[in-house]
């Protein structure tokens, strides 16, 4: 269906513009005196001819952020509670959206709800955008016919996951940008400063103290061989990263990191408020508890929780409990699997998981606060030896020739 750039007037007089999608002009003209705006004909026009055309590069459009998914589910929700048909909603929240992807991916699921299919299975076509927690969370509301309390607790869920996610960036960036400057420093250091004082010992004929001569050394492979050096960091990045993609790799990688002293236990605490959070809200709003199980076990970002979740989906379907493979994969604290344990006895498992989740999200923000303030004091004593120690080296052989003439 083409795309029609238009130009009306409102009944207060004022002048809109927006696009639409519509079988032709005359459907145009309609669909906007339906809305009660006044088109101005010579400024209805197809989108996409000449030099109006949009070029548009595989990778390099505009990206959906969850911060706007959450915003679209919220005013979805509202509009859904007041009434308003479904594909009224998508047509309306389309035109206003701002970003051109987010645009284009509403107004094409509207066009498939238009032609017969659910909202779930529009919604599904997106996966980028809409992952399977949310198309099945919206299959359950249409299902259940509670869309708008469904839609509700989507946008909740985003926000909460957002924000778990911020804090846990948030930790990252002040020892990630100090790093960064203390190399940046160093290699000034290694290529401009150390040379300097090289060639100035260098004419002085004498033996220099050993740190002298190793910082020196280091100096002259640095200079000599920078490119080596770089080159061999990202060949590791890169290797790592490739690593990574394989599925032996991954589960190795995440394995390691959830053994890792401090950061090992913050992502822990993470995965088990991101499976809680995820599991409770599924549960809670219809979903079956096998068909949970996996998308929980899908969006868990670690393949270790993936595999302990996924090895519960198939106790449960083998008659078993959910907590005794949890249990059994020491992943998951004592305390979380106790109170799944407890939840699965009362039949309040989506409570408990509610409760599960509160908790470690406070958890995680101890954690958050801990490693930070952990992190500030390390930094400083390891950037003070490197630095210190190359100010110290250097300055070796003035420290004997002043003693020397005393």
């Amino acid at each position: 269906m083409p795309t029609f750039l238009w130009e009306g007037k409102t009944a207060q007089g004022k002048i809109i513009r927006d696009e639409i999608e519509a079988s032709s002009r005359e459907a145009v003209f309609a669909i906007l005196r339906e809305r009660r705006i006044r088109p101005i004909p010579t400024r209805i026009r197809e989108k996409g001819a000449g030099m109006e055309k949009e070029i548009r590069i595989p990778g390099f459009g505009e990206s959906v952020k969850p911060k706007e998914v959450a915003v679209f589910t919220r005013q979805f929700a509202a509009m859904i509670d007041a009434g308003l048909p479904i594909v009224q909603c998508l047509s309306i929240l389309g035109e206003q959206t701002q970003n051109k992807t987010f645009r284009r991916t509403l107004l094409a699921i509207r066009k498939d709800v238009e032609g017969g299919t659910t909202l779930a299975e529009g919604l599904k076509k997106h996966p980028k955008i809409f992952d399977d927690l949310y198309v099945n969370m919206v299959e359950a509301g249409e299902m259940g016919g509670a869309l708008h309390t469904i839609l509700n607790r989507i946008a909740v869920f985003i926000e909460k996951a957002n924000k778990l996610k911020g804090k846990v960036k948030a930790a990252m960036i002040y020892p990630s940008s100090i790093m960064g400057v203390a190399v940046i420093v160093v290699s000034v250091l290694m290529i401009f400063v150390i040379p300097v004082f090289a060639e100035l010992y260098g004419s002085m004929g004498k033996a220099l103290p050993a740190p002298t001569q190793i910082a020196i050394n280091i100096s002259n492979a640095f200079v000599a061989y920078w490119y080596l050096i770089f080159g061999s960091m990202i060949g590791v990045v890169v290797a790592i990263s490739l690593y990574y993609k394989t599925p032996a790799g991954r589960m190795h990688i995440d394995r390691m990191l959830l053994r890792m002293p401090i950061i090992g236990d913050l992502l822990r605490k993470v995965a088990v408020a991101r499976f809680s959070q995820n599991m409770s809200i599924l549960l809670s709003s219809g979903v079956p508890i096998l068909d949970g199980l996996a998308i929980t076990a899908r969006t868990a970002g670690n393949k270790v929780i993936e595999k302990a979740i996924m090895e519960s989906r198939v106790s449960i379907s083998q008659g078993r409990t959910v907590a005794d493979p949890l249990r059994e994969s020491k992943v998951f604290p004592p305390m979380v699997c106790q109170m799944v344990a407890v939840g699965e006895t009362t039949g309040g498992l989506d409570i408990m998981l509610k409760k599960v989740a509160e908790l470690y999200e406070d958890e995680v923000d101890d954690s958050v606060a801990n490693l930070t303030a952990l992190m500030e004091p390390m930094i400083m004593v390891i950037l003070g030896v490197i630095l210190g120690g190359l100010v110290i080296a250097m300055y070796l052989p003035i420290f004997q020739m002043g003693s020397l003439i005393n």
